[in-house]
């Protein structure tokens, strides 16, 4: 490619990245006519109030369709998330003219998201994966095929290298991964939460919706304290009655949720109706127990002990860290924005700017639930520990057959046995 007068002179010179155009937003008619009499500021108001009970609408409505269709809903904001950011990128990219970020941006998608997918499907699936031979073939050598396809995509990448270009492509190289880490990989733990118990998916994300809705209202109407300077329109009165609001609501809707096995039970896969079900004998977790009160609490509600599911114990820290962490995942992607000075990442939701303007706390949320729940609630799964050995060889279940009796017999578990009992390979 020849040089132009918008090309940098230098491999080091960096330039100065050119403002991205973003389309005009498309507020349907019928709130246009509704609103036409008010203010720009109450415009707003009733604007983003009136989509934001659609999207709420439209989760409830996706809960009632079960587990498969919150996760094709995932994967479709996860879809239109990296198309967002990845859009801003080409704005920058393409004005130097330069080929494949785009293809390989959405080829390293991909790759990724067979990985992360796979890796699910081995996890959660294992005995049906197991039964076909085809998918046990994939699943046996799952991580070399990933690691391959992305072995593929990276020397793509070194083949496009055009000379005089190289730094800014090796910045939209990194671009593209670090987009990856946020999205590919939140939105894979995201799904993860959910077999663990739907209601670890629905009071996390409930909460966030609650923490930014609180907080909008009540910097929106009480709001005089700037909270920092990445967003001018985020108050210190928004934040800290979004902090109250989401604890009390976090409390409230574990309650509502915690007594139904169809929300706390894991999501399993039925191989013989070929669906997703969730019906268990509910945990200690969300079964009802008394918890003694503080005196002063005694003296002002005059009860000496509370009925609570351990649950709502658990809600409240999710709630504290959608109130107090969540936010700062919205001031990173406000910062994204300063830096390339737009207002919105998209103009897909009227009054809200695009999916990732909606979805950048959510992602933060996300690993942190994954975290919570592997470091304070998770225990190892007996079911999944057999379905692995009984994928074993016969001569290797029964070396862990083995090894199991000697340790139950050594801590005395288990009565010691005759060794006459037993043939000399270690069989009855």
């Amino acid at each position: 490619y020849g040089a132009s007068d918008t090309e940098p002179k230098s491999d080091l010179e960096v330039p100065e990245v050119p403002e991205v155009p973003v389309p005009a937003g498309d507020t349907p008619e019928v709130l246009n006519q509704v609103v036409s009499g008010l203010s720009s500021r109450w415009r707003d108001f009733w604007v983003r109030g009136i989509l934001t009970l659609a999207m709420i609408s439209g989760f409830f409505t996706s809960i009632y369709l079960g587990p498969m269709a919150l996760m094709t809903i995932v994967l479709c904001v996860q879809i239109k998330c990296f198309h967002e950011i990845i859009t801003i990128g080409y704005s920058v990219y393409h004005c130097y003219h330069l080929p494949w970020f785009r293809t390989l941006s959405w080829y390293f998608l991909l790759c990724v998201n067979y990985f992360l997918y796979g890796e699910t499907l081995t996890d959660y699936f294992f005995t049906r994966v197991q039964r076909e031979e085809p998918v046990r073939l994939l699943s046996q050598y799952h991580r070399f095929i990933s690691f391959a396809l992305y072995l593929a995509g990276f020397c793509m990448f070194v083949l496009s290298l055009v000379k005089r270009h190289y730094r800014l492509q090796f910045y939209m190289f990194g671009w593209t991964h670090v987009t990856l880490m946020i999205l590919a990989t939140q939105s894979h733990l995201i799904i993860r939460n959910l077999f663990e118990g739907m209601i670890w998916f629905i009071v996390p994300i409930s909460c966030v919706i609650c923490n930014d809705i609180m907080a909008y209202m009540f910097g929106f109407f009480f709001g005089r304290t700037p909270l920092i300077k990445l967003s001018p329109k985020k108050m210190w009165e928004g934040f800290i009655g979004g902090f109250f609001s989401t604890i009390v609501f976090g409390i409230i809707l574990s309650y509502m949720m915690a007594g139904y096995p169809y929300f706390v039970c894991p999501v399993e896969f039925n191989d013989h109706s070929s669906s997703f079900m969730m019906d268990c004998e509910p945990s200690e977790l969300f079964q009802l127990q008394d918890y003694g009160l503080p005196s002063v609490l005694q003296s002002i509600t005059g009860r000496t002990t509370v009925t609570l599911y351990p649950f709502q114990i658990h809600s409240v820290a999710l709630s504290s860290f959608a109130s107090i962490m969540g936010p700062f995942g919205g001031f990173f992607a406000s910062g994204f924005k300063r830096a390339f000075r737009i207002k919105d990442f998209a103009n897909t939701i009227p009054g809200h700017g695009g999916f990732m303007d909606r979805f950048d706390c959510q992602y933060l949320m996300a690993t942190f639930v994954n975290v919570y729940i592997g470091s304070f609630i998770r225990k190892p799964n007996p079911c999944k520990i057999i379905q692995q050995i009984l994928a074993l060889r016969p001569d290797q279940q029964l070396q862990i057959f083995n090894s199991i009796k000697a340790h139950l017999m050594e801590r005395g578990l288990l009565p010691p046995l005759e060794e006459a009992a037993y043939l000399p390979e270690g069989r009855f």
